[in-house]
């Protein structure tokens, strides 16, 4: 664990490289399922999202490791820790349910499953998801610029520019 009051190399990497993964996702989003028809084109979107899984869950477990406020200058109250861990676990929630939620629904085109209650219920769970990162993740970059104006120390602990001045 971190005691210095900043996140490791590592973490600040996990954090950082995953916005260009997510990015990439969102830029690269299949602007319908039957394009799934394309052999190479479900080969690779499986493997994106195999990956987008992967590095989800090795970015949890190694940053469940952190306090959630590391960086602090002032003690945090109970409440907006709880809030905090809440918030963070459900964006890796999400995170994780938005590929398997893809995994599902090409599982199921490769099965020649392209409509019905299973195809209906991935494509609901897929995009509930997707609407639900964008709003999670929007809660947490307001809390981050929230806690950079109040100077608490926890913006310039992750992010490696517009450092607070102590």
């Amino acid at each position: 664990m971190v005691t210095d009051g900043s996140h490791t190399k590592l973490a600040k990497t996990f954090h950082w490289g995953f916005i260009f993964l997510y990015a990439y996702g969102l830029l690269k989003q299949l602007n319908d399922v039957s394009q799934l028809e394309d052999a190479g084109l479900l080969v690779l979107e499986v493997a994106f999202v195999s990956l987008f899984l992967l590095i989800v869950l090795m970015r949890y477990f190694y940053m469940r490791r952190f306090e959630t406020f590391l960086g602090a200058r002032e003690p945090v109250s109970l409440f907006h820790k709880r809030l905090a861990k809440a918030i963070h676990r459900s964006i890796y929630l999400c995170l994780a349910l938005l590929p398997l939620s893809g995994l599902m629904i090409a599982g199921l085109f490769a099965l020649e499953i392209r409509q019905g209650p299973l195809q209906d219920f991935s494509l609901a769970l897929h995009e509930f998801c997707a609407s639900l990162s964008y709003f999670l993740i929007s809660i947490h970059i307001a809390a981050a610029i929230f806690s950079r104006f109040r100077r608490e120390g926890i913006w310039t602990s992750m992010v490696p520019f517009w450092k607070e001045k102590l």
